[in-house]
């Protein structure tokens, strides 16, 4: 698939610009294997690259013009860089002029204008950041061909700047880090605060297991507030508790929150400050037990987001709930929340019935048939 993407991202290049490319360059998306609504909180993710990718065909240009295209819209954007702001941008090509944006502010190099097409495999609206995907292929390749000269853990911070500033998005950095320091069979843990990071074997395939998404084909539905609600809340806590963020808050801080505060604003603290708990207890027992010790954490981070947190949906409760049945060593929904997708950590031998299961239990209850695959923890992005 990676070279059939490939291919078809340089033909979609030379089809639309009449010339080839420089190159392609190529990015993950990412799942969270554990650590929700952690990363705003200065707190512990684990998430790893996925074999499902973005590819950007890049050329610079002679002149200060950016044309993005893709093929995924039969729209071509052609901006002057220096007109590049969120009143001017919108829709997905605001992930990689974003980008382009943000590695503007160095100045440290000639930014020529160039023209990129994207081609991609990452599902949109799963819950697997195929935005971040688009940001850190367009990030590698401006960083290579405008010679800026940045390690791929500052590229990260660039692609936040692009969706913080350009998208308008309050997002943390986890994505991106994620989908530019992704290995082979490993996963990256990123303390938020100080963006220090690591790289932990996840061991799956040694022992015969395979992360399957559920995406329930809901659209995130963050428009209602409900993200922000629960960011606001959050920090509502922090303050409440004295404390410049629920990274400072331990599990001994939940008797003095319990009396502080109203009970929706504890229970969004007590979801973070025990999902930061279990980030930290999952890494230990991946290290010491293997990984098919680890599926209780997954399914306590499940119960703390639907009930504490209250960011999970009937679909996703529904696709957690049957795949443990049927065999998951542990499930749980992943990312935002609202919509997106569940995660099942499944015994290969399993995959098949628990798929079948979870399309009957969808199709029974008159929810949209859902898009169930398996995903392997994969490299992170670089020049194909």
């Amino acid at each position: 698939m990676t070279d059939l993407l490939k291919n078809k991202a340089t033909e979609g290049f030379a089809g639309l610009y009449g010339y080839q490319p420089t190159g392609v360059w190529s990015a993950p998306g990412r799942v969270n294997l554990i650590g929700e609504h952690t990363d705003y909180n200065e707190g512990f993710v684990f998430p790893f690259a996925i074999n499902r990718r973005t590819f950007a065909a890049v050329a610079l240009r002679n002149d200060s013009v950016a044309r993005v295209a893709s093929a995924f819209s039969p729209e071509v954007i052609d901006i002057e860089l220096d007109k590049i702001d969120r009143a001017t941008v919108s829709g997905w090509s605001a992930y990689p002029l974003g980008v382009a944006w943000a590695l503007k502010q160095i100045g440290n190099a000639t930014q020529t204008g160039f023209d990129i097409f994207i081609e991609s495999d990452v599902p949109v609206g799963a819950g697997l950041s195929s935005s971040a995907a688009i940001e850190c292929a367009v990030a590698v390749a401006l960083n290579e061909l405008w010679s800026v000269g940045l390690e791929l853990r500052q590229l990260a911070r660039f692609g936040q700047l692009a969706e913080n500033e350009i998208v308008g998005a309050p997002t943390g950095i986890m994505d991106q880090s994620a989908s530019l320091l992704g290995q082979l069979d490993h996963a990256v843990f990123l303390d938020c605060r100080d963006l220090s990071s690591e790289v932990i074997e996840l061991g799956f395939a040694r022992e015969g297991l395979e992360l399957l998404i559920i995406d329930t084909k809901v659209e995130h539905r963050h428009a209602d507030g409900g993200y922000a609600s629960r960011r606001a809340a959050c920090e509502a806590g922090a303050a409440a508790l004295g404390l410049p963020s629920l990274r400072d808050a331990t599990s001994a801080d939940l008797d003095r929150a319990s009396q502080l505060l109203d009970d929706v604003t504890f229970r969004r603290v007590r979801h973070v400050i025990t999902e930061n708990d279990r980030v930290l207890q999952a890494i230990e027992t991946l290290k010491t037990k293997g990984p098919r010790a680890i599926g209780g954490l997954l399914y306590e981070s499940h119960k703390s987001m639907r009930d504490d947190f209250e960011i999970s949906i009937d679909e996703l409760d529904t696709a957690v709930e049957t795949a443990l049945q049927h065999g998951a060593i542990g499930a749980r929904m992943t990312g935002g929340g609202f919509g997106g997708a569940a995660i099942a950590l499944c015994p290969v031998e399993r995959i098949g019935e628990i798929t079948l299961a979870v399309e009957a239990a969808f199709k029974d209850l008159g929810f949209a048939k859902p898009d169930i695959f398996g995903v392997t923890a994969a490299p992170g992005a670089h020049r194909e």
